[in-house]
């Protein structure tokens, strides 16, 4: 997957800007604050119809204006594909080919793509949550079926917990069960396609962060108990420790069990990684994990997916910095840093100095 032109209109800090990627390494430089992260934003956005940075979209739109545009043409294995965001205060249009879509699970798999950032280290170091967006967002960019069954065990959750909340504990415990059934449906989705996806990640995680650290420490990821082979034994079985959880679950007032309770574990050298690991270990894990996000992608889609690397650069130390420029030869990858010559050490890359929100300069290396 490539994208050829990315076309900005009061995106963020940008009036109206025209973007054009070469297939290798993208270099976005310049001083902090000058509209970088933004371009990159706009392309994870396009890919995923979601920002990691803000909850509404209205907050993309420049200061004083009334909407804004986001557009790439790209191209993927089937071919060329355009694919435009009009966003407005209180909604916003896509279009992929010129054709509007109305579900974001349509805009889901014409371009994929992998974001790291410094900020990526909640990955690790947060909660649960954190790991379940991670998970959710990378399946989600290969398998609509997941996406839209993660809309809709949501949706179910939401109405179960409210009825959880209800004083009449008869009714509510004669009016689960038509919920949990349900609710069990599309949660065996997701928790099998969590398991598989886990199962493909963890080796490649672990072959990377060899990589990266020389084979001097060792990183592995877990989850939980596994629930069953099939959906239908996921389902099962989750119906049975909903049923067997009643009583907390009406004295907590929400849902206990289920996948928007599943986490990851992270070990460095058999220790968990959120207690005992360093900033440099954690970063380099996080990393990794990354890493073998891209080679997932690969191996579900066939064929890369654009790698962006925001900042990453300056939380490296040099040995890792020429490993991680080794690693992506070959991927487009979209790069920012404050300095291009303090992070290439010779590697080619087509350079884009960003000063203001606008192109001042584009060079070839």
């Amino acid at each position: 997957m490539l994208i050829k032109k990315l076309f900005l209109q009061n995106f963020r800090n940008y009036e109206r800007e025209e973007f054009v990627f070469d297939e290798g390494l993208n270099v976005l430089f310049g001083k902090n604050g000058q509209g970088k992260t933004n371009c990159a934003e706009a392309v994870f956005y396009l890919c995923t119809g979601a920002s990691l940075r803000i909850r509404h979209d209205k907050q993309l739109i420049r200061i004083g204006e009334k909407s804004a545009r986001v557009e790439a043409q790209a191209e993927n294995r089937y071919g060329r594909v355009t694919i435009a965001a009009d966003i407005f205060e209180n909604k916003r249009d896509l279009t992929v080919n010129g054709s509007a879509i109305r579900k974001n699970a349509d805009l889901l798999g014409h371009i994929n793509s992998v974001f790291f950032s410094p900020g990526e280290l909640r990955l690790i170091q947060d909660g649960p949550d954190e790991r379940r967006r991670f998970m959710n967002i990378s399946i989600s960019q290969t398998s609509p079926a997941y996406y839209t069954a993660l809309l809709r065990y949501n949706k179910i959750l939401d109405q179960r917990n409210a009825l959880l909340k209800d004083r009449d504990a008869s009714m509510v415990l004669e009016t689960l069960p038509i919920w949990d059934e349900q609710l069990c449906k599309y949660a065996a989705v997701i928790v099998k396609k969590r398991v598989e996806f886990l199962e493909k990640l963890s080796p490649y995680a672990e072959e990377l962060h060899a990589f990266l650290t020389e084979g001097k420490e060792k990183l592995a990821l877990s989850a939980g108990k596994k629930l069953g082979d099939t959906e239908e034994e996921i389902a099962a079985t989750l119906l049975k420790r909903l049923k067997s959880n009643y009583e907390n679950d009406l004295y907590r007032g929400f849902t206990t069990v289920g996948p928007h309770r599943d986490d990851i574990d992270f070990t460095i050298g058999g220790m968990d990684a959120k207690a005992y690991a360093s900033q440099g270990q954690t970063r380099t894990a996080a990393l990794a994990v990354k890493l073998a996000e891209v080679e997932i992608f690969k191996e579900l889609a066939g064929e890369y997916p654009v790698l962006i690397l925001d900042d990453v650069m300056s939380e490296l130390d040099l040995p890792r910095r020429r490993k991680l420029l080794k690693r992506v030869e070959g991927l487009q990858t979209i790069l920012t840093c404050t300095h291009a010559e303090r992070v290439l050490y010779g590697a080619d890359a087509h350079k884009i100095r960003i000063d203001g929100g606008k192109i001042v300069g584009e060079k070839q290396s």
